[in-house]
This record gives C-alpha cells, sequence and structure tokens, in this order.
C-alpha cells in the first residue's frame, strides 16, 4: 500500500511539472481565445468515504470491521488520486491555451527524456467519435518515435465528455520499473448519461503487488464509479486483494463496495462486501448480504474455532454489521445510523451494486 500511494503522488508531481518545460515559443504562437482542452475531468468525493491518510496496521488474526471500512476509505482515495493526476495533467495543458491541433516534442524535467505530443482534431475510440485526441509518448534519449504511449486523452467540448489513460513509468522513467505495466483510466462526463450531472469511472489495472507478509490487502486492480446529482456523490466498485487473507486461510478477495457522502456536511454510508476476487457474479445480494463482512468474518471463525463462545463472536463482529457510517474523522459505527443527517444517503446506497468480482479481476487496460 505504500508503494501505491507513492507512485500516485510521484506521478502528480511529475505530471503537474513537465508540461511547463513545453517549447513555451512553439505554444504561444498558437495561442488563440478559444482553449480546446476541457476545463474539468473528474468528480471530487467527500473525505468521509475518501482518505488517503494512515490507517491502523492490524494483524490479520485481530482484523476487525472497522477496520475494514477504514481500509474501503484508503481504497477508494487511491482510485480518487489517478483521477487527480488526470485532472491536473488537463489543467496544466489547458494553462497553455491551446486553441488548435498541434504536434511538438519537449524534454522532460524529471527523466530527461524526450516526450512527443500530438494533438489532433477528430478521432474514433471504442465505436464513439471525439472531437479532439492527445497522444504523449516516451522517445527515450534520441528522436526515434517509440510506442512508449504516456498519455492518452480523448475528449468532446461540450457537453465535457472524454477518456484519459495514463502510464506512470512512460510519464518518469524515474518511476519505479514495477510500474511498467500499470495503466490508469479515467472515462469522465458531464453529459447527463447515467443518470448524473457529471460522472467519472475510474480503473487501474497492473498494480505491482508487494510482499504478502508486509501488505497482504495490497490492490492489483480497481474499477469504481463516482457520480454527483447536487450534493450528492454515490461510489460504487471494487478493488481486487489477491493476496489477502482474513481466518479460515483462503486467499484472494474483492473489496465490493457501494457508497454515498455529501459534500456540504462531509458524512458519508458504506456497504461492503468480501466476496473471493474470482467470484462470477453482479447480484447485489450475493455480493453484499451472502458476502458481508460480518457472514464472511463469521462463517471463517466459526470454520476454525467451531467451540468457539457465540457471544464472544458477536462481541468481536460488533462492527462488521452494514452499513458503516463516516464523518469527517472517519469510521464512526457500523448497523445503525448516528443520527438521521444519514438516512437520505441510505437510500442512495439501496439503489447502487458493485461490479463483478470476475471481471474486475480480468480487466485489462490498454491504449489505443
Amino acid at each position: 500500500m505504500k508503494t501505491q500511494k507513492a507512485i500516485l503522488v510521484l506521478a502528480l508531481l511529475t505530471t503537474s511539472l513537465f508540461f511547463f518545460s513545453c517549447q513555451k515559443n512553439e505554444l504561444e504562437e498558437t495561442k488563440q481565445p478559444e482553449n480546446i482542452m476541457p476545463e474539468r475531468f473528474k468528480v471530487d468525493i467527500p473525505n468521509s468515504i475518501s482518505s488517503a491518510g494512515s490507517y491502523k496496521s492490524s494483524q490479520i488474526d485481530t482484523l476487525q470491521g472497522n477496520d475494514i471500512y477504514e481500509h474501503l476509505r484508503n481504497f477508494i482515495a487511491i482510485g480518487e488520486a489517478a483521477a487527480d493526476i488526470t485532472g491536473d495533467i488537463i489543467l496544466t495543458i489547458a494553462l497553455h491555451n491551446l486553441s488548435q491541433p498541434m504536434e511538438f516534442s519537449f524534454t522532460g524535467d524529471d527523466d530527461g527524456r524526450l516526450k512527443h505530443v500530438a494533438i489532433i482534431a477528430g478521432a474514433s475510440f471504442e465505436g464513439e467519435d471525439w472531437q479532439y485526441k492527445m497522444t504523449i509518448t516516451d522517445e527515450g534519449p534520441d528522436e526515434n518515435i517509440s510506442d512508449n504511449k504516456a498519455i492518452q486523452v480523448f475528449w468532446n467540448k461540450n457537453p465535457i465528455k472524454g477518456i484519459a489513460i495514463l502510464n506512470p513509468y512512460n510519464i518518469d522513467r524515474n518511476t519505479d520499473p514495477d510500474f511498467a505495466e500499470t495503466i490508469y483510466r479515467i472515462d469522465y462526463s458531464e453529459a447527463g448519461d447515467m443518470g448524473y450531472e457529471h460522472h467519472m469511472i475510474v480503473a487501474i489495472d497492473g498494480l505491482p503487488m508487494e510482499d504478502p507478509i508486509t501488505d497482504p490487502y495490497g490492490i492489483s486492480t480497481l474499477k469504481m464509479f463516482v457520480g454527483k446529482n447536487g450534493d450528492v456523490v454515490s461510489v460504487y466498485g471494487n478493488s481486487e486483494h489477491p493476496n489477502a487473507t482474513f481466518f479460515s486461510g483462503d486467499v484472494g478477495f474483492d473489496w465490493a463496495f457501494v457508497a454515498a457522502g455529501k459534500k456540504s456536511t462531509d458524512i458519508g454510508v458504506a456497504e461492503v462486501g468480501l466476496p473471493s476476487n474470482t467470484l462470477n457474479s453482479d447480484d447485489r445480494y450475493t455480493l453484499l448480504v451472502e458476502n458481508s463482512i460480518h457472514n464472511v468474518f463469521e462463517d471463517q471463525i466459526y470454520a476454525i474455532w467451531p467451540w468457539i463462545d457465540p457471544e464472544t463472536v458477536e462481541a468481536y463482529l460488533y462492527n462488521t454489521e452494514a452499513p458503516g457510517f463516516f464523518d469527517h474523522n472517519g469510521f464512526v459505527q457500523g448497523g445503525t445510523a448516528p443520527s438521521p443527517a444519514y438516512n437520505s444517503l441510505l437510500s442512495v446506497i439501496a439503489g447502487l451494486a458493485p461490479y463483478n468480482p470476475l471481471e474486475v479481476h480480468e480487466l485489462e487496460l490498454s491504449f489505443n
């Protein structure tokens, strides 16, 4: 987890810097009043359900339901950080007031390697037509253009809608080579489709796994949807953890989740299931009820210790009850809402369902 967070922060820093090393004269010569770049490319998630802060490190035999919920906030934050990277890149490019398609090269400030930028009008990707397409490629130490794509963005200007694909290793070759196959993808829309004023779908594939003894809950793949209507942000998705284990020794789980939060009050509600990371189901009941934290933990505890006192088990599982409630400080409690302020969010998550764990397990992202 430490490495995964570090690379997201690193990519954010490097991408926000290297565009300023472009050949500025070329950009200024083509500057026009109308900027072709989109002004936004992400949906902000309330801190109550997304936090990149530290969480309590728990031994496997003492992991409790509240730890599962706190882990969830960090997993959502990893997805949000990937969207932050994308938004930062696009904003930085937009600051140059690019007004028309163009092509140029520049040297990256951090890795000293030549990068090639090509912006064209009119492109097709995944059966959809786009107004613009931008591709940034790592060319290496010389001028031989390779196929080392770093960033690719397809977008429409009005309403804003687009797809961004990133590879952190080709953005900055100082990045750990373990991330050479890591790809982030953000689909963003303000077109009002999917029932939201604006939404994004964040997918991350190919994250390198740390030693399971050091980090048994490391993420290999993530896919989550974030939609915003008014003050309410809805989130659902899955993060895959192939090394995760709890009590029985079974290995490989999926954090299947639905969540909702309010930006104004920074409160949130989440429901989490722990199905196998290869379970083939998109049924909400199967993912979140049959495989609820409480049910998975209870089944595994009794499988290993069938003689254990039920009262002891229930006391241990106290905070595993669904849903989990959050405020700006993080997890509050499970099962019962702390106040009526959460009631509207309970209605929201009742209509949300995670993705199919098997489809997330088999997710493969690639450039055009």
